[in-house]
């Protein structure tokens, strides 16, 4: 198993990028933003995501350099086209005015539809952290990617709708980002490109029976991956469902079906808040000072070195990797390298 430096896996990136046509300053975004899920333990969402990123480029449904418009705006309200455009380029663009409006009205509410996947969801509540500001961000897959089925179901019904939620904090933002299904895609995508079995606990075949096997999700017909909740799945399920409402209805966009009518991508919600602008940024800086204060403080188990808070995960992954180096199994790396060569980038 290789392990590469964050330098190293993010000029990789670049230069894959660009020798794909897409411009110097995009490849550099998209590029950082991969690596930086890697470093923050979401491989799921790191370098993995390049060979499928560029084969959508190849095919046209992913378009460097596209136009970021603004469709309708009022004081507080931002809609947004992303022309099938890096999902990461358009996002921070629509979290940016968000930000913008909300410094000014105390809220920010947007939506982005036809946009290339957006990536990690704390990256962006991060952004608006960085301005002392709380964020709420939804996405579904825009009416394709089908991998989760109601409790009791058989066939794939919703996509893994994550969710993610932002609070800016003295040790650092409160992170709260996850898939509504028990693993992300993406990590079930990871299992198979390696070669290893999944967990059990996270997938169903097509007859709904348990199994660890990644190749079933992706069968004909498909598995499906199960709702968050393990026995009260249906609380997974019933909040990727009101996600699907969020981002695909709400926005615009497009929500799940049968037959698909574009190319896979992301619908986006987001909701950006300032605190100054209701309670007061002190008082809300010393209620959430207390609270995370008082949480820690809770009486652990033996087994427990230390109590953690969303976000704090992350962190620990960030700062060893950053040290010690992003690993990488052998199958994912395989991949990458043939991709490089295939574009004559130098390894």
């Amino acid at each position: 198993m290789p392990t590469f430096s964050a330098a190293q896996l993010t000029d990789l990136s670049r230069k894959v990028l660009v020798a794909s046509g897409v411009a110097d300053d995009e490849a550099d975004l998209v590029a950082k933003s991969l690596v930086e899920a890697n470093l923050c333990g979401h491989d799921s969402h790191g370098v993995m995501r390049l060979p499928y990123y560029l084969d959508c480029v190849t095919k046209g449904e992913v378009v460097p350099g596209a136009r970021f418009e603004v469709t309708k705006e009022s004081d507080s309200l931002v809609l947004a086209d992303g022309h099938w455009g890096f999902g990461q380029t358009q996002a921070r663009k629509l979290m940016a005015l968000l930000i913008a409006k909300a410094k000014k009205t105390g809220v920010g509410v947007g939506t982005l539809i036809h946009s290339g996947h957006i990536g990690r969801l704390g990256e962006y509540c991060e952004q608006a952290a960085a301005d002392n500001m709380v964020s709420m961000i939804m996405v579904n897959t825009h009416g394709v990617a089908r991998r989760v089925a109601p409790p009791g179901g058989t066939a794939p019904r919703l996509g893994t709708n994550p969710l993610g939620i932002g609070v800016p904090s003295k040790d650092g933002t409160l992170i709260l980002d996850f898939g509504t299904s028990a693993t992300a895609e993406g990590k079930v995508r990871v299992k198979k490109i390696a070669g290893q079995t999944c967990p059990e606990g996270w997938l169903l075949d097509c007859e709904g029976k348990p199994t660890t096997d990644p190749n079933t999700l992706y069968g004909t017909p498909p598995g499906t991956i199960l709702p968050m909740g393990g026995n009260q799945a249906y609380k997974g399920f019933g909040l990727a469902l009101m996600i699907e409402v969020f981002a695909g209805a709400l926005s615009g966009g497009v929500t799940i079906r049968e037959k698909p009518i574009n190319q896979n991508g992301n619908c986006v919600f987001m909701q950006v808040l300032n605190p100054a602008a209701m309670g007061g940024a002190e008082h809300f800086k010393a209620e959430v000072d207390q609270l995370t204060e008082f949480v820690k403080s809770c009486p652990r188990t033996a087994d427990c070195a230390e109590i953690l808070l969303p976000g704090d995960p992350e962190r620990r992954v960030f700062d060893a990797r950053n040290k010690n180096g992003i690993p990488l199994d052998d199958g994912n790396w395989a991949q990458l390298k043939a991709m490089a060569d295939k574009l004559g980038v130098a390894v």
